[in-house]
């Protein structure tokens, strides 16, 4: 029986102060405010357009979070695409063969990370899955790692790596 462990989405809010596009994007605001404040509508409609870009860039990627959603059980990792045009997608845990994180400076204060899956699941079979922006990416990574550890362990799988040295 698959239980549902763990439910979340990007985060817009961390992105925004936990990515340089993300403060680019709330300087680029500010900047606009400030301007149309500081010179009193001399400057024209400029202003507003910067405040206006910074707007359209913020909604743009609250389009982009609330259009995926993953849930963690202890079988699968569900990710669920779109909003008018949907898909699902779900990689079998025990088929995960690598889970990297990848975090800078920023992402750290922030509290996100970018988490990278390699599996032989035909999702990824091809590329990675990424999951950007997640909120408590390095403890989501090691419950992601211990429930492969388990589902391995459950289905009697075990990995063997083959490495062709041609002499």
């Amino acid at each position: 029986m698959q239980t549902i462990n763990d439910s979340f989405r990007s985060s817009l809010g961390r992105w925004l102060v936990g990515t340089s596009a993300g403060l680019g994007t709330v300087l680029l605001g500010i900047a606009g405010f400030a301007l149309l404040v500081g010179t009193a509508g001399d400057m024209g409609p400029w202003p507003l357009l910067l405040s206006a870009l910074a707007l359209a860039i913020v909604l743009w990627k609250w389009l982009q979070v609330m259009s995926e959603k993953f849930e963690l059980t202890n079988q699968r990792l569900v990710v669920r695409r779109g909003i008018i045009m949907k898909s699902i997608d779900e990689v079998e845990l025990y088929r995960v063969k690598d889970i990297r994180m990848d975090f800078s400076l920023l992402n750290q204060i922030a509290g996100i990370g970018t988490i990278q899956i390699t599996s032989s699941d035909e999702t990824t079979r091809n590329h990675q899955l990424v999951l950007r922006h997640v909120p408590m990416a390095q403890e989501r990574r090691e419950q992601l790692r211990e429930l492969v550890d388990a589902a391995r362990r459950e289905r009697g799988v075990r990995e063997i790596d083959f490495v062709n040295e041609s002499f």
